[in-house]
């Protein structure tokens, strides 16, 4: 029998990592497929959303309108389909109403089908599944550990749209990093809504410092990073493994606190109200030069000139390395939203632009440490701008959400460590010339 031809099919990941490991995952479940770059010349269309804030909403529904627009005059118009998490928190029946352009639309819930459901669709008889397909640069790759959220965040819908904590046992997570190390890949960041919390759904010897010694006795990954955990997780034991497994497991903790304020962090429902600083200090006692990155919510429901002093406090006092900060959406669904005292936009963007400036300086003083020395760069891509000049990371920047190194030096290529000495910094990024 003749092997099908491979399946021409036009991508569009939106939102965080955790989707684009869901669409990677999804094209190599569907078998023989070739990933191309013009809607035009596809046979699927596939939009993986984002549903966790408004701005994430609308950018989804501008994406699968304009896909739509583009291909509403193609003689063979491909099929689309639209998945992810705004599916999941408006649900088909509502999306279908609304935007009855999209062909096929896959719910979170059902996402095990999702390839079944589209070979369905195109007409075409299911085929072996292959390896999932990376489309990330050769330097790094995302290993999602777990799916869906345990905790009750007021201000937070994705326990709604992803339900609960599903950990992946690790002898599939094993497997699939085997095969992402096969490809050539550096390094491996470790996601899921809260890392911390993997394997408590499982039982038995299911942890993250289990996990972390498994992965790091793997072959190829010259650094392994932890994204995303909670706080409440980060214990001795978690902080002793990550010492013991360095420098493979990098000394790099992003930790969401939200805010600093007991009033505020009560209010969010974050369990640690109390004293925020605790984890951060014994983070630095175990691992004393880590890299510590976390997001803060301003403007909060109730969030008072006082509240947000003492949170311009803590941010100088302890100058994490890198720091998100995000304005308050008030998400329908969430106990949030039904808050009174909801702080005025204008307010909330003063105050993130005021918090966007004390991070400046940390960052800079922090980048400027390093003016003179040597250190090894991961290089993610060439740069656009000039030749011979490339996108490249030190081990406390993490791909996507960090600043950058950019390194000049020739014979460069993705995936590389280079030697290299640190000759600029900014406010959020270095620059490097290859030994």
């Amino acid at each position: 029998m003749k092997k099908p031809s491979p399946l021409p099919v036009w991508v569009l990941s939106l939102g965080c990592a955790k989707n684009r490991v869901d669409t990677e995952r999804l094209l190599g479940q569907l078998g023989n497929v070739r990933p191309v770059q013009s809607i035009g010349r596809s046979k699927l269309a596939l939009i993986n959303t984002c549903g966790f804030i408004e701005p994430a909403v609308r950018e989804s529904v501008r994406a699968i309108l304009d896909a739509a627009a583009e291909i509403a005059d193609n003689k063979r118009r491909p099929l689309l389909a639209v998945a992810g998490c705004m599916v999941g928190r408006y649900g088909m029946r509502e999306l279908a109403k609304e935007m009855p352009e999209v062909d096929l639309w896959l719910p979170t819930e059902k996402m095990l089908l999702w390839p079944q459901m589209l070979q369905q669709a195109l007409g075409r008889s299911s085929e072996q599944a292959g390896s999932r397909i990376i489309s990330t640069p050769k330097s790094y790759a995302w290993l999602k550990i777990a799916e869906g959220c345990g905790h009750d965040c007021a201000f937070c819908i994705i326990p709604k749209i992803r339900g609960p904590l599903v950990s992946t046992p690790s002898d599939l997570l094993l497997e699939e990093a085997r095969q992402i190390a096969a490809t050539g890949v550096r390094e491996l960041d470790l996601i899921a809504q809260d890392c911390a919390a993997y394997g408590r759904d499982l039982g038995g010897d299911e942890s993250l410092p289990d996990l972390l010694r498994k992965l790091s006795a793997i072959d190829g990954f010259a650094w392994i990073r932890l994204l995303y955990l909670y706080p409440g997780g980060i214990n001795r034991n978690l902080l002793e493994t990550m010492k013991a497994l360095a420098p493979k497991v990098l000394p790099y903790l992003d930790i969401p606190l939200q805010h600093s304020h007991p009033d505020v962090l009560g209010s969010m429902g974050r369990p640690f109200a109390l004293d925020a600083r605790r984890v951060i200090d014994s983070a630095r006692a175990a691992l004393p030069d880590c890299a510590l990155r976390t997001t803060i919510i301003v403007g909060y429901p109730g969030e008072t000139e006082e509240h947000f002093e003492h949170l311009c406090r803590f941010i100088e006092e302890t100058r994490f390395t890198h720091l998100g900060i995000f304005t308050y959406f008030a998400e329908e669904g969430t106990k949030a939203a039904q808050l009174e005292k909801q702080v005025p936009d204008e307010i909330k963007k003063q105050r993130k632009a005021r918090l966007a400036a004390i991070q400046a300086g940390i960052s800079r003083e922090y980048l400027e440490s390093y003016l003179g020395t040597a250190q090894t760069a991961l290089v993610d891509a060439p740069n656009p701008e000039w030749p011979n000049l490339y996108d490249a990371r030190l081990w406390f920047q993490a791909p996507e959400v960090d600043g950058l190194t950019y390194l000049s030096c020739e014979n460069c290529g993705p995936g590389d460590m280079v030697e290299c000495s640190i000759e600029d910094a900014g406010d959020y990024d270095l620059s490097a010339l290859g030994a």
